[in-house]
């Protein structure tokens, strides 16, 4: 049903499971049709019967309309028949129509509003359109109007190029079609209108010679001439809708059109007359539909059109009655098809007179068809029309010669001699075409027969299918022989027969026998599904492989989830039938020869087969009796309950592999099973766990996972049920390898498990006969000899051989037919049978009978023939399947045994089946158990020999357990220990293990069958087994053994290596790759702090060569440079915002750090000199460059190689190579550039560690006579060069307008503060990476190698370059009291930026990199003492200004008091009331009162809280440059503990105190005395507050406390972001995006690949990343819930954050599910965003070409 956005949500959905697919193309809303949905469902507003009281609409408010719209349709309509020409040879140019159709828009524009009116207005509309009057009157063409005769002559000429006429003028113009050539035989078929029924469309009939013929004698006989062709070619327009449909189809469905015409649809007249209208153009739908070259568009609109009209039940039902829609579609199928016909070359080339669809025609390669079958299978839907379809005998005749052209289509014949030149891929349409023309069609039927009322029903399709096959084999001439080398796999009559006769037994209670043809018939009917089955064991086997890929392609859909219910499981079906009412012995032998193993199946240990070459055999064989298995143990036709089908194949699916529920539906695709069916989701949850989706470190997305419960591997798998529904053979090995892991985890069994053997769901009483197939003679002599085979250790015969054995041993000892009478048990009984095998055909007594000799032909080599035949050979011989008889023997003394042919005894056996009368039925002779034969004389080196075997199959079992354990007597029977055993013979430990618990579990259960076989089993167990008797070895034996053996030790030999290699990996891995463990990385950082000692030594990942980095041969540290807003992203609040879903909800970006810092570098810019600004900020929060690296280093000149042969690999890499990107030659990780490491000796620093003991004033002294050193320009070495060139590189990394805030452009200044900003966005972002504080502490973060140490060597080794003037040096102002400078100089140019005003953090980046590199511990320290006093004083002069005047009067009197005392420059309270005093000189605290009154500060505990939160940032960043520069963990601690931690750290707390008594004024050390400094920072500010007063405040409160970086928050629902969002329009260009995208780091909306929104070839989504991310972007696609990642000129795919209920994405909303926010994986987006890793952890990358 389709509804409306509005009425789906006014619904009621709690626990309803849907799926919501959104249409672009408009159409009608179901809410409020019962025809359609329950009334229980409408939405709130449809609940309400409104129509009894609905006033009617005035009519002259309607008049003005009834006047002009008759006239308004009209121009419409006038104006298509004047755009169309119709062309002279083919369709109209596309741009002819398209142009006519945008002048049209607006016309159709228009009507389209006028729909949207309301009612009132679509009822006129409707008036309009089927009102004959208006139609004749405007259009017929008589009339004065010249131009309107034009337009109407115009219109027939349109009519009659379609191939369609007037009823008036039919006869006349003969039908002229455009294909000229042939339209003459359309004639005569008119004129002799009986002769050929049904040649109307023969334009299209392309085989002109003989193959006509052929078309005509295979054309359908439809009930009567006329009525066909009026079907075909008739149209007769009475009103505007008929002619607008008609030019509608014409046009090809313009969308617009499509949409008017279905907006219409509410109108319930409309409604009517519309569908009646599209039904009469039904075959003209088609023709255009065929000749299109759009037939992909078009037929999603005539879909979108069929689909709203007929869903509707009881609207198809009218149409059905009036307009005889049944006969319409059937009919216009069969013509379709009918165009691409050719001869069928299955079985009797030469005469065949059967015909098939040609797969490689357009028509069914591009799936034309499919909107006409679909329509078809949506009326078949309900329940009034199928009913009407399967009484009409006429139809059920004309529907089975529609599929019967399907029967035997796209034939592969086997290539014997060179491999296919061109592999066609036709195989897809075939497959396409059968499930969606036969098998679908099929279902819906099936549908509508499920009680016992319709069984007529299933009479009539059996009937008329099995006349369709029998013409079908008369056609192809088929007697009882499949032609060799020939298959295919289309069958759909066959499978009709299959599925009806399946539903008749199973819901309608039908007995079998009275609907299943003749024995002839049915031997008929199982040849073809068995040659595929044969076939697929040779196509499995390599035997097709010259018919290249595509044969493995067809075998594997054949089997495949969407094919298998209509293709694999009606053949093996219909197969169980046959086998069940067929002579066994002839079905089975029938078995071994279609799969060509007769010849295998000897005694003798050498054997030649004349139809397998021998590579093949052991194949063959196995598939063989894996088909056999399957036969006999499937019971999904044959007894199953629906819900226990549906319980088999979910295990079999789950046991294959864990499953996402998405893909367990699409691989469950049951008839009946309606997706997320209440019986679906019981079974799931009881056959299976749920495993939440994971996340792995490597980013690789898990999806919500169902597994096997515990029990289901213990009582449930089956592994026939796997066998018949793995695609790949691969699959049947993990499902085994699953189990095995289940075995040995639960301790059930430790070893190699066989497949266990799982009880079968008993038998539905019409297919008792299956069972007979176990108790046949020729399945002993098989076994037997088989068993036999293994035991001698013949060659070709493998474990799985033995297994089915046994598995079909099994079976057979399970179905036992009745009891036998104990009579027969008798010793007596055994002698009557001298003249075969075994006794009787009873399992369970065969199994104990002896086997003395057996005569067998074999090549005259064989070890056989040796031996002397004894003197009576008591048993008869099966050669390669020869039996004898012994009376034989006597009679001709001559010793060549008679010769049964298994070929000919199967040809008399068919012979007397067509020959006998019914009441000879119940003679039937049973033909000898005798195996395949070659004609006697045919091989001459064969000859007799008779081999001494005396063994029975128990005491075959009983020696192959002996063989299987590797000792003698290790079978002893169980019961003898103990008796219950016999009683209840179900013991668990029999269940699972390998094949000796197989064997024992088969003599127990033959123990329990009968008492003379436990007796039998326990005599053979008493004789002392002798040896198995040493073989005699040929030469050729020997070599395969040597060749196993030598296997076996490369075997070893390769896993040896294998293991050596893992341990290697493994050491690697541990060391080298690990992304996400610190406990590795923190080993590595204590590794290289030992090697401080000495020099440091790197080892190079190319060359592999270690040593240190020199200046001549430098090495480098392999980083990747990018650049990052995300310090930027920083808001002061705790809560993250919200993605806006609401006009309401807006984000504006003035409170984020990045916005906050722009505004104070312009306020400091307007009032103070440019370069001491640019001195007194850190610029880097947004477009900041972070450097991280993997850790691995590696010379620069083997970079420079590597980088070259990486620009020669052709290659196609995710990296730009031109750009320097490459990845890590070691471990693989995302880099662009390498970062010289400085070569130094580490001796010093151990020194350095040491604690001096000059005094204060000397280090400050010290300091800064090193600061006024100049830096040399360093000389040309190789190292200087490098450095020079990575600073490029970081320059370059990012945008220009993130390094340039200078008034003036390219200032030196610029790249000052670009270079310190470096460092400082480093820190900071470590410090993000680190939760934004120290408090854990250890030696690097989350796993980073850092590589700040080499990166400030770099930094350094510039900013060197640039002097201070020693005037504006601040260390000066820092410490020591400056005398005033004259006051006159001021005024002419801007002030210095005042110490209180700049940025702590940014003077220690410049002190340090304007030192000498490398620098003194103790210096460090000092610089960090003296900028400790700068901060607190900005703090309490923030503190000032933030509290009242009252508590500043009351901290300046107290600090007053205390200032004289002892330690009064380190009291918080004497050094506040002293700035304060100092403060008040100027205007400063004038400015009114402050609003932001956060904390009363009275309280001299909030007051010190204040102090240290403000210090914090400051602290935190000093000791992360600690740690780098100077080595030695961080300590971690509590966070209330973490100033006085970091302070002690940092040498500012000369001893560690108690922290009771602690306070942070305790750290200062002041160089100079405290208040003179004091109050020289003070007047500055003093000054500048006389002429800004207003600024003063403002640029003194700096906000230190950033919350960490945080993406938007979203809603719960994705549905609140849809609706938002998918009709939004765009800010740019005001239009509705085609793929709306919105950023998740800021919330803009923008286009993704909007042409519209491109700027300088940049499209909007790409240019937003460069805005908002300086090169990264998220951004969630609305369309699609997939976030997609944009990182400089690359993207990915990242995958999606919201599940459905089952833990499951739904890319592109392609499965309509409610989707819901997965927190944890927006969690692991946040993550690698924050960590800056998305290039790391995300490997499928690509170029935007920023056309995103």
């Amino acid at each position: 049903m389709s509804l409306c956005a509005e009425c789906f949500h006014q619904g009621e959905h709690a626990g309803h499971d849907y799926n919501m697919f959104r249409s672009q193309a408009g159409g009608a809303c179901d809410c409020g049709d019962s025809n359609v949905m329950r009334e229980a469902g409408f939405c709130k507003r449809h609940r309400i019967k409104s129509n009894s009281n609905v006033p009617c609409v005035p009519k002259d408010l309607l008049m003005m309309s009834e006047l002009v719209l008759p006239q308004f349709i009209f121009s419409l309509i006038q104006h298509l028949r004047e755009g169309y020409n119709e062309p002279a040879l083919d369709l109209p140019s596309e741009k002819d129509l398209h142009k006519i159709l945008q002048v049209l828009e607006p016309h159709v524009s228009f009507l389209e509003d006028l729909t949207k009116m309301g009612g009132a207005m679509r009822s006129v509309l409707t008036q309009v359109l089927t009102s004959q009057q208006f139609y004749k009157d405007l259009s017929s063409g008589v009339g004065e109007n010249a131009c309107a005769k034009k337009s109407h002559e115009k219109y027939l000429i349109a009519l009659k190029g379609s191939g369609l006429a007037f009823p008036e003028d039919k006869l006349t113009c003969g039908m002229q079609e455009q294909g000229a050539g042939t339209s003459t035989l359309a004639v005569q078929g008119l004129a002799g209108a009986t002769a050929t029924s049904g040649q109307g469309d023969s334009s299209d009939e392309e085989d002109q010679d003989g193959s006509q013929g052929v078309g005509k004698r295979k054309r359908v006989k439809l009930s009567s001439t006329t009525k066909d062709q009026s079907i075909m070619d008739v149209l007769k327009h009475k009103c505007f809708l008929e002619e607008l449909l008609f030019w509608t189809i014409k046009y090809e469905f313009p969308q617009k059109m499509v949409t008017f015409l279905l907006n219409m649809l509410p109108d319930q007249d409309y409604k009517i007359a519309f569908t009646k209208t599209f039904v009469q153009h039904y075959a003209f739908i088609m023709k255009t539909l065929k000749k299109s070259h759009e037939s992909d568009t078009m037929s999603n609109r005539i879909v979108h059109i069929s689909v709203q009209l007929f869903s509707n039940e009881e609207l198809a039902r009218q149409v059905t009655e009036e307009c005889q829609l049944l006969d319409i579609m059937v009919t216009v199928l069969l013509y379709m098809m009918e165009s691409c016909l050719i001869k069928s070359e299955l079985q009797d080339e030469e005469n065949s007179l059967h015909v098939v669809v040609n797969c490689g025609e357009a028509l069914l390669k591009n799936n034309t068809y499919w909107p006409l079958v679909s329509d078809f299978i949506n009326i078949l839907s309900h329940q009034s029309v199928a009913k009407k379809f399967l009484e009409d005998h006429g139809l059920l005749v004309t529907w089975m010669n529609f599929v019967s052209f399907f029967q035997g289509m796209n034939l592969n014949k086997r290539e014997l001699n060179e491999h296919v030149e061109f592999e066609s891929q036709t195989y897809y349409a075939a497959f396409a075409a059968e499930l969606e023309a036969c098998a679908q069609p099929m279902w819906g039927l099936l549908s509508h027969c499920k009680v016992r009322e319709t069984q007529e029903y299933t009479r009539n399709v059996v009937r008329y299918c099995l006349e369709a096959l029998q013409d079908w084999f008369d056609a192809i001439n088929f007697v009882d022989e499949p032609a060799p080398n020939q298959v295919t796999f289309h069958l759909p009559l066959h499978r009709y027969f299959a599925m009806f006769l399946s539903k008749a037994v199973k819901c309608q209670e039908l007995d079998l026998d009275t609907i299943l043809p003749d024995q002839e018939m049915l031997m008929k009917l199982m040849i073809h599904p068995l040659q595929i089955q044969a076939s697929l064991s040779e196509i499995h086997s390599n035997m097709w492989v010259r018919n290249g890929l595509q044969i493995k392609g067809q075998a594997m859909t054949y089997v495949q989830s969407h094919f298998c219910n209509s293709m694999i499981d009606p053949d093996i079906y219909l197969l169980q039938v046959c086998a069940s009412r067929l002579d066994p012995d002839y079905f089975i032998s029938s078995v071994f020869e279609r799969f060509k193993v007769v010849d295998l199946l000897t005694m003798a240990s050498q054997h030649q087969n004349t139809v397998l070459d021998s590579e093949h055999e052991r194949s063959m064989l196995e598939g063989a009796l894996t088909f056999l298995v399957l036969l006999l143990s499937l019971r999904l036709h044959l007894g199953m309950t629906d819900d226990e089908i549906l319980r088999a194949e979910m295990v079999a699916q789950l046991c294959m592999n864990d499953r996402t529920h998405s893909s367990l539906l699409d691989l469950i695709s049951l008839d009946g099973i309606i997706p997320g069916s209440l019986s679906f989701e019981s079974v799931l949850s009881a056959v299976a766990d749920f495993k939440a989706p994971v996340f792995e470190p490597g980013g690789s997305m898990q999806q919500g996972m169902y597994t096997p419960k515990a029990e289901v591997w213990d009582k449930e798998f089956d592994p026939v049920m796997v066998i018949l529904r793995t695609v790949y053979r691969r699959d049947v090995q993990s499902a085994m390898d699953r189990y095995t892991a289940f075995l040995k985890q639960s301790g059930k069994f430790p070893g190699n498990p066989w497949p266990p053997y799982k009880k079968r769901t008993p038998l539905h009483p019409s297919y008792k006969g299956l069972i007979k197939l176990l108790h046949c003679k020729t399945l002993h002599i098989v076994l037997f000899t088989l068993l036999y085979k293994i035991l001698m250790d013949h060659q070709n015969l493998s474990e799985h051989v033995l297994c089915m054995v046994l598995y079909l041993i099994e079976l057979g000892l399970e179905n036992s037919p009745e009891q036998e009478s104990e009579e027969e048990e008798s010793a007596g009984g055994q002698e009557r049978c001298h003249d075969s095998w075994f006794p009787g055909s009873n399992l369970v007594s065969n199994m104990r009978h002896f086997i003395n000799y057996v005569r067998v032909r074999v090549p005259e080599t064989a070890p056989e023939v040796k031996k002397e035949p004894p003197a009576s050979t008591s048993s008869d011989g099966l050669a390669s399947s020869q039996c004898s008889r012994r009376k034989s023997l006597q009679r001709e003394n001559s010793g060549t045994a008679q010769v049964f042919s298994l070929v000919a005894e199967r040809r008399k056996k068919f012979q007397e089946i067509i020959n006998r009368n019914t009441s000879e039925a119940n003679q039937v002779v049973r033909p000898k158990a005798s195996m395949k034969w070659s004609a006697p004389g045919a091989t001459p080196q064969l000859t007799t020999a008779i081999l001494e075997v005396k063994e029975s199959i128990l005491s075959l079992l009983i020696k192959l357990h002996h063989k299987l354990s590797g000792k003698q007597n290790s079978y002893y029977p169980p019961w003898l220990d103990d008796v219950d055993v016999l009683i209840h013979p179900e013991i668990p430990r029999y269940s699972h293990g390998d094949g000796m618990t197989a064997v024992e579990r088969i003599l127990l259960k033959a123990a329990v069958q009968s008492r003379l076989n436990k007796r039998i089993i326990e005599e053979i167990c008493r004789k002392v087994t002798p040896p198995v008797p040493p073989k005699k070895i040929s030469s050729a034996e020997k070599k395969t053994l040597d060749k196993e053996e030598r296997r076996q030790k490369a075997r070893e030999r390769q896993q040896k290596l294998l293991a050596e290699f893992a341990s290697r990996q493994k050491s690697f891995m541990e060391t080298a790759m690990d992304v996400e463990s610190p406990d590795a990385d923190i080993a590595m950082e204590i590794a290289t702090s030992e090697q401080h000692v000495s020099e440091a030594i790197y080892d190079c990942v190319i060359c592999g060569q270690s040593g240190p980095s020199t200046e001549d041969r430098p090495t480098g540290l392999v980083v990747l440079l990018q650049a990052s807003s995300v310090l930027g992203q920083c808001r002061n609040s705790t809560e993250p915002k919200k993605l806006p879903t609401t006009e309401e909800e807006q984000i504006y970006s003035r409170d984020t750090c990045a916005a906050l810092h722009d505004v104070r570098l312009t306020t400091l810019q307007r009032y103070f000199k440019d370069s001491s600004c640019l001195q007194a900020v850190s610029i880097g929060w947004e477009g900041g460059v972070y450097v991280q690296t993997c850790g691995h280093t590696l010379h620069i000149d083997c970079h420079k190689s590597y980088m070259e042969s990486l620009r020669n690999d052709q290659v196609l890499q995710g990296f730009s190579v031109d750009k320097g990107e490459f990845t890590c030659p070691l471990c693989r990780q995302f880099a662009n550039s390498v970062l010289p490491c400085y070569p130094g000796n580490n001796m010093e620093r151990s020194l350095w560690q040491s604690h001096s003991n000059k005094c204060m004033q000397d280090l400050v002294q010290e300091v800064e006579d090193l600061q006024e050193q100049l830096g040399t320009f360093p000389s040309e070495t190789n190292l200087s060069k490098e450095m020079e060139s990575v600073m490029k590189d970081i320059k370059s990394t990012t945008q220009k307008k993130y390094t340039d805030y200078s008034k003036s452009p390219g200032s030196p200044d610029n790249d000052f503060l670009f270079m310190y900003s470096v460092a400082r966005t480093n820190l900071e972002l470590e410090l993000v990476h680190r939760g934004g504080n120290l408090c854990s502490g250890g030696a690097s973060t989350a796993g980073k190698r850092s590589c700040l140490n080499q990166l400030f060597h770099v930094l350094a080794m510039h900013m060197r370059l640039y002097s201070i003037d020693s005037a504006y040096n601040p260390w000066r102002k820092l410490t020591q009291t400056m005398q005033d400078k004259n006051p006159e100089l001021i005024s002419e140019e801007l002030p210095e930026v005042p110490v209180l005003y700049r940025d702590v953090s940014s003077l220690l980046l410049i002190q340090i990199l304007t030192m000498p590199q490398p620098l003194h511990k103790e210096h460090f320290t000092c610089i960090i003492k003296v900028l400790f006093t700068l901060l607190y004083t900005q703090a309490l002069a923030a503190l000032s200004v933030k509290c009242s005047a009252e508590d500043r009067m009351v901290w300046k009197e107290s600090g007053a008091l205390k200032k004289n005392t002892s330690g009064g420059e380190k009291s918080w309270e004497v050094l506040l009331g002293h700035v304060v005093s100092e403060l008040s000189k100027g205007k400063i605290f004038e400015e009114g009162e402050t609003e932001e009154l956060t904390v009363v500060l009275v309280n001299p505990d909030s007051v010190e809280c204040y102090l240290q939160q403000f210090c914090l940032p400051f602290l935190r960043i000093t000791s992360l440059l600690q740690h780098h520069l100077f080595g030695g963990d961080l300590p971690s601690c509590q966070e209330d503990e973490e100033f006085t931690v970091l302070a002690s750290c940092l040498g500012l707390l000369p001893s560690f105190q108690s922290s009771d008594q602690f306070t942070s004024a305790s750290c200062l050390n002041w160089p100079v005395p405290a208040f003179d400094m004091i109050s020289q920072w003070c007047s500055e500010l003093a000054s500048f507050a006389d002429r800004h007063p207003d600024q003063v405040k403002a640029l003194l409160i700096q906000e230190p406390k950033w919350d960490l970086p945080r993406l938007l928050q979203l809603p719960e629902n994705y549905n609140t972001i849809f609706q938002y969002y998918h009709r939004k329009t765009c800010t740019v260009c005001t239009k509705v995006p085609k793929d709306p995208a919105v950023c998740l780091v800021c919330g803009t909306f923008v286009c993704l690949k909007g042409l519209c929104c491109k700027q300088q070839s940049y499209c909007e989504c790409v240019l937003h990343s460069q805005n908002c991310g300086a090169g990264t972007g998220i951004f969630l696609l609305i369309n699609a819930s997939v976030i997609i990642i944009i990182r400089g000129h690359r993207f990915c795919l990242w995958g999606s954050v919201y599940l459905d209920a089952h833990g499951e994405e739904d890319r592109d909303l392609r499965r309509g599910k409610p989707l819901y926010i997965c927190k944890e994986r927006y969690k692991v987006l946040e993550q690698q965003w924050v960590s800056h890793t998305f290039d790391h952890i995300n490997k499928r990358w690509g170029p935007h070409y920023n056309g995103l």
